[in-house]
């Protein structure tokens, strides 16, 4: 069988090197990666590969880089030549990136199938893992789906679950789940005709939306329950102020119960060598916790953990987190 991938970040390139594994198990030929052009990044702006890209290159696959299907774009019918050219019997899409056309949907014999990270109908979109952190949903996974002109709203073909534990960052739920990616088309690909004629459609009536995050999305408001700024801790590039200077919120424990408060929202109650125990807003029930911090950065800086924190005397007991909002 003749594959194309398409994916261009580190979930994408797990997948790809977990097909590349298998491809004489699944008797498959993997002729072609699509990725994103290479971009610019990091502090020294430097012209940058994909993974998926490096993943590719180094297992000898012939790469492409378009900037877009469309036909309004001046090499999107080239594009879509190109694709064509490839013969596939199946696309494998796993965050890509770019927005595939019904005809280029259509060009691969058995279609594309895409590799999300949610249980769809949950957390169709762009970013999946961290909603899920966010919303503080114990359970998540993967859905391998025949991807049509919808967001994310193609037939299933298989799922699979995983745990969120309360201690999981998007980064660490993402490596879980990359893996479960890989696991998970292998599976689908191994029995292909059988998992698209069990095919099961989507309940429109369930679906939620992974809206894309933005920086301003990490700014913590101390007056939201500690429950939800732990999650978003463990969601996002959270960060605060304190002396008008911005500082990131790096990591923090679960909330505990018994540790509770009745000091004003974004108060510093204690600067422990364990954590940095800072009050937060009231609950469903009328009852403010305290936060316990584990981790932060202040500009230019390495993450310090408490005990540095403590030591450096870089925050005191009384200090407080400004509540403002980004201009």
């Amino acid at each position: 069988m003749r594959v194309v991938f398409a994916g261009t970040p580190e979930f994408a390139a797990v997948a790809l090197q977990k097909l590349i594994d298998e491809k004489e198990a699944l008797n498959i030929d993997i002729v072609a990666v699509y990725t994103q052009p290479d971009r610019k990044s990091g502090r020294g702006q430097k012209i940058t590969m994909s993974a998926v890209k490096n993943v590719a290159l180094a297992n000898g696959i012939a790469v492409e880089q378009p900037e877009s299907f469309s036909l309004k774009h001046e090499l999107g019918q080239a594009c879509r030549e190109t694709l064509q050219s490839y013969q596939a019997d199946v696309m494998i899409v796993a965050a890509y990136g770019l927005i595939l056309p019904k005809t280029v949907l259509e060009m691969p014999k058995y279609g594309c199938l895409n590799i999300h990270a949610s249980l769809l109908p949950k957390w169709r979109g762009a970013a999946p893992i961290h909603r899920a952190i966010l919303s503080g949903d114990t359970t998540t996974g993967i859905t391998i789906m025949q991807m049509n002109q919808g967001l994310d709203t193609g037939d299933m073909l298989y799922k699979v679950a995983c745990p969120i534990q309360d201690d999981d960052t998007t980064a660490t739920l993402h490596d879980t789940l990359a893996v479960l990616g890989g696991e998970a088309i292998v599976t689908v690909l191994a029995d292909l005709a059988n998992f698209q004629a069990n095919a099961i459609p989507q309940n429109d009536a369930d679906a939620t939306y992974a809206d894309k995050v933005f920086t301003q999305d990490g700014l913590i408001d101390w007056r939201q329950p500690a429950h939800q700024i732990q999650r978003q801790i463990r969601a996002l590039s959270a960060y605060t102020y304190v002396n008008q200077e911005r500082i990131k919120v790096i990591s923090a424990l679960p909330v505990k119960p018994d540790q509770t408060t009745n000091e004003p929202a974004g108060t510093i109650i204690s600067v422990g060598k364990k954590a940095i125990l800072v009050s937060c807003g009231t609950d469903e029930q009328g009852v403010a916790h305290l936060l316990n911090i584990t981790g932060m950065q202040w500009a230019g800086g390495k993450m310090l953990n408490a005990e540095q924190i403590a030591n450096a005397n870089k925050l005191n007991d009384g200090d407080v987190f400004e509540i403002k909002v980004d201009e």
